[in-house]
């Protein structure tokens, strides 16, 4: 062997824009939950092994809204001020516990959104709080055993910290005033309460800096997404569904109005919001969703972007309508490798979508190091099966940073602990990131099939019809922001906070949430919200709203692994 095996784990850290327009409260309270549990916990984890090398992939509308949390936050524990959070306004007492039995009742089932075997079980104290309750899969049905106006206030003030105790990652759950809290069990007071904000606070306000200061000590890369996560390729043309997807029913409209421009819009904006926050430039952009075609390489060229990523599945399509066949592509020997078009400068990697689905949706219900060594041993087969050629090829290991850990013990701590402590001092492993790669040779890749990370295609977010439906109501919109601006319609105070509400819209993960195999639960959160952003859009343009947007879209009713946050690729 000449040289260990370049390996590259990229985490992707994303979060939708969850206020209700621009400036109205959170819907969902997702943000400043993953940012207390894990985005500090997967900071945490990288300050502890300083060999290990990453990329960390952020959506700059996830930067926008940690950053605004963390203000808040800190506006309320200086000066009262109430927050934009339901949840947050009820754990700090400005909004007081609801008294009618609707109101309690949602409370009870927002305090239990998440994975109760992990996050609910393990702590007797918790769980005993929780015992009144029954929760159901669909919305309203959440039943008590007790009549809840029989409840005092003080049992759901002590069931709402103890969700945000348990949503705390474990490297925040060793703090003195969470043990504390925990150990204490109930009857929890409202200084404590403030006491709990402050800690969130502090550890939200400290995330950025944290991922700068590792990018600064040459630790980690920081990437980004285009700003609002808009899936670029659908954007620039419906057609570029057709190569994974050809006899999918399309939108009704042929193409999204004007969809390079604000494609391009979303990559320059998220550049400068990146640039803001972090003080450089990326040099690599994992498109949404993995989402790619040629024209999007094409706006990556011209932003001078160095390389991107996508899926197993786009590789396999792109090697078939490129005509390249035989073993390497059969043993999977040519996926380890980095490839680029004659008419691009953009390097392009493609992840093992098995490794990344095994930490994705497997692992956590193995032992830690059982499965550190699993992992592990898998590389090292690659690498001996790469022999002499491992020093030139790479595995790219690539998932979204947050949505796994749920579903591990301790959120993943052990596991994540064990997999640095094996990746950093394994010789035959080279841990490293894409643009330490730019430099190796580039195989070439005449065709490159338009697809995404899930299964190659972009049947996650067109092609059926719920998800049309929602891209023809886009579609419209776009319309009619097109003909407010044709008109001079609006002044330049609100052409910018209507362009800025327009690209709220076209964020991908409306569209990923509609269809019938999704909880019913999520897909009523998101359906509404999209409907809700598409209605503050027209009130911008000064229009009257469709009425179509008063009613549902999509039902849901599935039950998809996860609770549908994510999507595996392998069996």
């Amino acid at each position: 062997m000449s040289g260990p095996l370049n390996v590259v784990l990229c985490w992707h850290m994303h979060q939708p824009w969850y206020r209700d327009g621009l400036k109205g409260p959170y819907r969902l309270p997702w943000v400043y939950l993953h940012a207390i549990k894990d985005y500090s916990d997967m900071a945490a984890h990288l300050e502890r092994y300083p060999a290990m090398r990453a990329v960390v992939n952020f959506a700059p509308v996830l930067l926008e809204q940690l950053d605004d949390y963390a203000q808040q936050l800190q506006n309320f524990l200086k000066h009262g001020t109430p927050l934009q959070d339901r949840l947050l306004n009820l754990l700090a007492g400005i909004e007081p516990i609801p008294t009618d039995e609707a109101g309690r009742a949602a409370l009870l089932a927002d305090c239990q959104r998440c994975y109760a075997p992990r996050m609910i079980e393990p702590y007797p104290a918790f769980a005993a709080l929780l015992k009144w309750t029954n929760k159901k899969s669909e919305p309203d049905t959440n039943v008590c055993s007790v009549p809840l106006n029989y409840l005092g206030e003080q049992y759901f003030v002590d069931v709402l910290v103890w969700y945000h105790l348990v949503w705390l990652g474990y490297s925040e759950r060793q703090q003195a005033l969470v043990q504390e809290l925990m150990a204490q069990k109930n009857q929890f007071s409202v200084v404590q309460r403030r006491e709990l904000l402050k800690l969130m606070q502090t550890c939200i306000q400290g995330l950025i800096p944290r991922y700068k200061a590792l990018a600064d000590n040459g630790q980690i890369e920081l990437s980004m997404t285009p700003y609002m996560h808009p899936i670029i390729p659908l954007l620039n043309d419906f057609t570029n569904m057709r190569d994974a997807l050809p006899d999918a029913p399309a939108p009704e409209a042929e193409t999204y109005p004007q969809g390079v421009a604000r494609s391009r819009w979303h990559l320059e904006q998220g550049i400068a919001v990146f640039e803001r926050y972090f003080g450089r430039k990326p040099q690599g952009v994992w498109l949404s969703e993995g989402g790619v075609s040629e024209d999007a390489l094409a706006l990556l060229d011209e932003l001078h972007i160095r390389w991107t990523a996508s899926g197993e599945g786009v590789w396999g399509k792109s090697c078939e309508l490129s005509g390249i066949t035989g073993e390497d592509i059969t043993s999977k020997r040519a996926l380890f490798q980095s490839y680029q078009q004659v008419d691009h400068q953009v390097k392009l990697f493609f992840r093992d979508d098995g490794l990344s689905d095994l930490i994705g949706f497997k692992y956590g219900t193995v032992e830690a190091e059982v499965a550190a060594d699993d992992f592990v041993g898998h590389l090292k087969n690659i690498a001996k099966f790469l022999g002499k050629s491992a020093a030139k090829q790479v595995v790219s290991v690539i998932l979204d940073g947050e949505n796994a850990w749920e579903y591990y013990p301790d959120n993943a701590y052990h596991f994540l602990d064990a997999l640095y402590h094996q990746l950093t001092t394994t010789p035959e492993i080279k841990i490293t990131t894409f643009s330490a790669l730019t430099k190796l040779p580039a195989h070439p890749l005449p065709r490159l099939s338009a697809g995404s990370w899930v299964y190659g295609s972009f049947s996650t977010w067109i092609g059926s019809a719920d998800k049309n439906r929602a891209w023809d109501y886009l579609v419209a919109a776009k319309q009619a922001y097109d003909q407010a601006i044709l008109k001079g319609a609006l002044s330049s105070e609100r052409f910018e906070q209507a362009t800025q509400q327009l690209a709220v819209c076209e964020g991908s993960d409306w569209f990923w949430w509609f269809g019938d195999y999704n909880p019913s639960d999520s897909v009523s959160d998101f359906e509404t919200l999209y409907r809700h952003q598409l209605k503050a859009l027209y009130q911008l343009l000064g229009q009257v709203p469709p009425a179509y947007l008063d009613l549902p879209l999509s039902q849901g009713g599935g039950g998809a692994e996860n609770a549908g946050t994510m999507r595996r690729n392998v069996d």
